[in-house]
């Protein structure tokens, strides 16, 4: 499609006549238009133009001068847009569509609803909620950046006072590095307002006045800028994205709840001092509140973007469970996604960040969630934009676990209760935003695999899995000509050949060499040598670990209580049957010279379960059968058998 013509306009327009000025509603949807076909010297003639129709083509953005000053209704769905400030040239408009841009995001939707004060609906959605979130976010933002000026003047010597112009750019810098409000999704978005009302209060010279002073939302409490530990029990009334302030209960938690001292040995390092931020039930059946049954599965950490910070980490977590796909801000508790599928049971999730380039060639980073479970199917979620854009048919049976490879940010292993698991390419998607995966390798296992681990110093040659059988190794090089490959080792745990073969349903690095895992032997957890132990392989197809500590765990016989290591802090967590989070700091431990004790080292602590009344619910006893942290163990997140996600933050 090239440039608009009038005679185009005529044909599409509505009502049929023959002039342009008379247009009152225009579908320009599916002609494959990009930015630069839109005419503003053209378009500026449909002065009487209320509803435009702009969905299904292939615009990044409009121009900022179209004159469409009565416009009402814009339909711009199922385009590559990655900004919304070309909307301030519509103030009358009431009904937007924004459906199907996978470059927008939650800041996004906040932008239109501050750009757009009589707006009523947003993709056939109330837009109130919205509102009333950015009113509170101003009003916040504003009090903040004029606290800022008062303290920033104040420091200004009478030199610096005499160069304004200097002086004013420098506060308009430091008010966007250093105010800070609401959660890390939102962020573009707040810092986008900060530059605004502080550009706004410079051109006043300081006189703008904050706004009167207004009870204070469950929000803003939440926001605070250091709360108080307390105990949030979250009910999630919609799945809307733009719905930003779900309801909540909330108490304060005193310090007994939290008992988390040391139990380690002389010498041992000081616990971590985790403060619980929230209990919240987002999987429950119906939104029920009193569904303690939804079994949750698993959590992942969204990856940070920010390229050359190795300790750079995210806030926003996924968890899975039941049929639903939740993502959460850690920080404030807010659900800012909610995924269904009626009659799914999802068990995995795992996260990856693609670079996706658009028509014009702009690139663009892409978080996408793959989701898994009972039907086999994986599939791929762009969370941001709020939509599936792939299926995966992976297995004919339940996918119990997958795993993104950490040096290849498109491959994909999934592990089936087929015994199979499978590494897939899944692409980058196309411009309709649609996944075409293949499938590259194919791991016959002798029992169902439950937990898999990309060997951490050569990843693009082993892979490990835990199994009901025991752990196995494959070889998933590429380079090889066998697509069908079979378990190269297997590996024992134990001196007794009685107890070789048991389940492995915990499996992680601890760094490049050590690996945790658990389920060999009842009430510990093993850290073992990769290195040690494949230099010692030879030709045998069984090779017994080389075992450096045992830890101390639950003497529990139930299974599958997954864990998870932070090997930036050196840190291995796991729960148990009693709703514990046991933590331990192995780095010291793996310091200590040889021979260890042979008994099993114990926890550095003990994160306890909180008494059932301090959750508002009748939960007299919960499982924690999954615990994970960031990289760098700011945020902790357990999932129960009860339906509870908790969340606990560093201090």
């Amino acid at each position: 499609m090239g440039p608009l013509s009038a005679r185009l306009l005529m044909q599409r327009g509505r009502p049929k006549c023959d002039r342009l000025g008379k247009i009152r509603s225009l579908d320009l949807s599916g002609l494959k238009l990009l930015s630069e076909h839109l005419d503003p010297k053209l378009l500026c003639r449909l002065k009487q133009l209320q509803e435009l129709d702009l969905s299904n083509n292939q615009l990044e953005t409009l121009p900022a001068n179209l004159g469409l000053s009565h416009l009402r209704v814009l339909r711009c769905a199922n385009n590559q847009l990655g900004d919304v400030t070309f909307l301030c040239q519509f103030p009358e408009l009431q009904e937007l569509s924004l459906e199907g841009n996978p470059f927008l995001t939650v800041s996004d939707n906040l932008k239109v609803s501050f750009l757009l004060p009589k707006l009523r609906k947003v993709n056939g959605k109330d837009a109130s909620s919205t509102s009333t979130q950015v009113e509170n976010l101003n009003r916040e933002l504003t009090s903040r950046v004029t606290a800022h000026w008062e303290k920033f003047m104040a420091t200004l010597g009478p030199e610096e006072e005499a160069e304004k112009a200097k002086a004013q750019a420098d506060f308009v810098r430091s008010a966007v590095r250093d105010v800070r409000y609401g959660p890390e999704s939102l962020s573009e978005f707040t810092q986008w307002r900060v530059q605004m009302i502080s550009e706004e209060l410079v051109a006043s010279s300081g006189t703008q006045v904050a706004e009167p002073d207004m009870p204070e939302s469950p929000t803003e409490a939440a926001a605070a800028p250091e709360p108080r530990a307390r105990l949030v029990a979250l009910k999630r009334l919609d799945d809307v994205p733009l719905s930003l302030s779900p309801s909540k209960r909330v108490c304060t938690s005193p310090s007994a709840w939290v008992e988390g001292s040391p139990v380690g040995s002389e010498g041992s390092q000081p616990a971590l001092k985790l403060e619980p931020l929230h209990f919240l039930q987002c999987h429950s059946k119906n939104n029920s509140p009193q569904d303690l049954e939804t079994q949750l599965w698993a959590c992942a950490f969204e990856p940070a973007w920010e390229e050359g910070h190795s300790r750079a980490t995210s806030q926003t977590v996924a968890t899975c469970g039941g049929e639903a796909v939740c993502v959460i801000d850690c920080q404030t508790g807010i659900v800012l996604h909610k995924y269904k599928v009626p009659g799914e049971e999802f068990f995995s999730v795992a996260w990856t960040a693609l670079t996706v380039v658009t028509q014009a060639g702009h690139k663009k980073r892409w978080s996408v969630l793959a989701a898994a479970g009972l039907r086999g199917l994986v599939r791929l979620l762009h969370v941001r934009a709020g939509f599936c854009c792939g299926v995966i048919r992976a297995h004919k049976k339940a996918i119990a676990t997958l795993c993104f490879s950490p040096t290849h940010e498109t491959h994909l292993f999934t592990a089936s209760y087929d015994k199979r698991i499978i590494l897939w390419d899944i692409g980058v998607p196309n411009h309709d935003y649609e996944f075409q995966a293949s499938q590259l390798l194919t791991l016959d296992t002798t029992s169902i695999p439950l937990r898999l681990c990309p060997v951490a110093s050569c990843p693009d040659a082993y892979l490990l899995a835990g199994c009901e059988g025991g752990c196995c190794c494959w070889d998933v090089r590429l380079d090889q000509p066998q697509k069908r490959r079979v378990c190269e080792v297997e590996f024992d745990f134990s001196e007794d050949s009685e107890a070789s073969g048991r389940r492995v349903d915990g499996l992680a690095f601890v760094n490049e060499d050590v690996v945790a895992s658990k389920g060999n032997g009842l009430g510990t957890i093993c850290l073992w040598s990769w290195s040690q132990t494949w230099a010692g392989r030879g030709s045998q197809s069984t090779v017994a670990v080389v075992v450096l500590a045992r830890l101390q765990w639950s003497p529990t016989e139930l299974a599958y209580f997954s864990l998870s290591a932070c090997p930036d802090e050196g840190t291995v967590l796991c729960g148990d049957e009693e709703g514990n989070v046991w933590i331990y700091e192995v780095r010291h431990i793996l310091e200590q010279p040889r021979p260890l004790p042979a008994a099993p080292q114990p926890p550095t602590q003990i994160l306890k379960w909180p008494q059932p009344w301090a959750l508002g619910q009748a939960v007299t006893k919960t499982m924690v059968n999954t615990v994970v942290a960031n990289p760098s163990l700011t945020y902790l997140t357990a999932l129960t058998d009860s339906n509870i996600v908790a969340v606990w933050k560093r201090q």
